[in-house]
């Protein structure tokens, strides 16, 4: 073979396991053909996180006033911000480049395609591989309506040459109220249509209730239980009419309407790599597929799709193969965060997941952040832990406020580790912080038991 381990992937997942591999002794190489870093450099987390904090910048502008500042708000450069983020993603990018070369793996710009189980074409190579990793990340989809090639996805957003004043977005997963936060924040007018009551389906309830008002008070329009039915353009104008005759008129419609794996023109299907019933690469819990020495991680398998988890699973996997450290990820209690204004942040099970299994002790606390007691912002912070009646042990942790993100990273650890209330009881807070109120909840707000209700 001319490579012991050939990753299809240069993305968080792929990138981690080529390097780790080769820094074990293995003979490796590894194929991208559009981005190195994958979605989340390039066109995902990170410059979203940074279209996130410029909002956050004028909001403070805005907030100054409250402690004494006078400072006069200008329109935004649309594209200074742009280049801007630009030019941080190109050095990211180089980065992932450079940690592929000092670890001497052999890197391929292009397509690959599995010419058989063990063959890779690429770059207009043929070369062999005795193990081989499908890293190919996902991408995003239109509904299938009417003139959705009108309207633009998740990837074209971050190369806007100018900033929409007015903005329909269709979803209300991560991306949909993320980006409805960032033009909001940035001076559009924005519409927000989903199919739930609530948005971020899959959330704990009272994150979902908490979100919808944030959304509401930073003057988003929501048009919740409401499906899109079809596109138009009229001129530079697109119109988007929904299920129930409702046209909204908008400078542009953004559908944020779910991801598939790419899969696509990988030669799966011809060597006998099953995929699941969502078109995901099928693996079990070492990550192989159905060739055994293919293996398959990140988001191309649809399991959790964030880059941690595709982080750790990379190393995890080059450990077990070259490491001589065989080892799994857990997928169980996966902290992720939610970058809107204010940000949500979770860890472990919502009420109702905890609830199906037996009853749970819910502990909610709803404040005006200190800042804004000053600030004068109409903007809330929700808290809560669901707790083990049982065991007393912290479940889930959910958040959404100012720094969720880094609050419940901490707490992510004590959840891991199978801390309890009285944990949690025990610890000294920070004053005066948000982040005080975890160990500082007393006062039970109900008890859940769907399990016993479902008897």
């Amino acid at each position: 073979m001319d490579f012991d381990l050939f990753v299809i992937g240069g993305g968080s997942a792929g990138v981690r396991c080529a390097r780790i591999s080769a820094g074990y002794g293995a003979r490796v190489a590894i194929a991208e053909d559009r981005h190195w870093g994958g979605t989340c450099v390039n066109i995902g987390c990170v410059p979203k996180k940074l279209l996130v904090q410029a909002g956050e910048y004028g909001g403070w502008a805005e907030d100054a006033a409250g402690f004494g500042w006078t400072i006069q708000k200008g329109p935004h450069d649309w594209a200074k911000l742009i280049a801007a983020k630009d030019r941080e993603i190109t050095r990211l990018e180089g980065i992932y480049r450079k940690l592929l070369a000092g670890a001497g793996a052999t890197v391929f710009d292009g397509h690959a395609t599995l010419a058989d189980a063990h063959t890779v074409q690429v770059a207009g190579k043929q070369v062999t591989a005795k193990t081989i990793v499908i890293a190919t990340g996902g991408h995003p989809e239109r509904p299938d309506i009417a003139g959705a090639e009108l309207g633009i996805i998740s990837d074209d957003a971050f190369y806007l040459k100018t900033m929409p004043r007015h903005v329909v977005i269709v979803g209300s997963g991560y991306i949909a109220v993320e980006f409805a936060g960032i033009f909001r924040a940035l001076g559009a007018e924005v519409h927000l249509v989903y199919r739930q009551p609530l948005p971020l389906r899959g959330f704990d309830e009272d994150i979902r209730d908490a979100m919808q008002e944030a959304l509401s008070v930073q003057g988003i329009i929501l048009h919740p239980t409401r499906l899109p039915a079809k596109l138009e353009a009229d001129g530079e104008r697109r119109m988007l009419t929904l299920d129930d005759g409702q046209t909204l008129v908008t400078d542009l419609a953004f559908f944020a309407t779910g991801r598939r794996a790419n899969v696509r023109g990988l030669g799966l299907e011809q060597i006998g790599v099953e995929l699941n019933a969502k078109g995901a690469v099928r693996v079990d819990d070492q990550l192989r597929t159905t060739h055994s020495h293919i293996f398959a991680m990140g988001d191309v398998t649809d399991r959790v799709n964030l880059t941690p988890v595709a982080t750790a699973e990379g190393h995890a996997l080059a450990d077990t193969l070259f490491g001589g450290k065989a080892r799994k990820v857990s997928l169980r209690n996966i902290p992720s965060a939610v970058f809107t204004t204010p940000p949500v942040a979770t860890v472990g099970l919502t009420e109702e997941q905890a609830s199906a299994m037996g009853p749970v002790d819910v502990y909610l606390t709803k404040f005006t952040p200190m800042r804004h007691a000053l600030s004068g912002r109409r903007r809330k912070t929700t808290m809560k832990l669901v707790v083990d009646k049982l065991t007393q042990k912290v479940v889930g942790a959910h958040m959404l406020g100012e720094d969720a993100a880094e609050i419940i990273q901490g707490i992510a650890i004590a959840v891991v580790m199978g801390a309890t209330k009285a944990d949690f009881d025990r610890t000294i807070g920070i004053h005066p912080t948000a982040a005080e109120e975890f160990v500082t909840l007393r006062t039970l707000t109900r008890t859940t038991d769907l399990a016993k209700a479902a008897e």
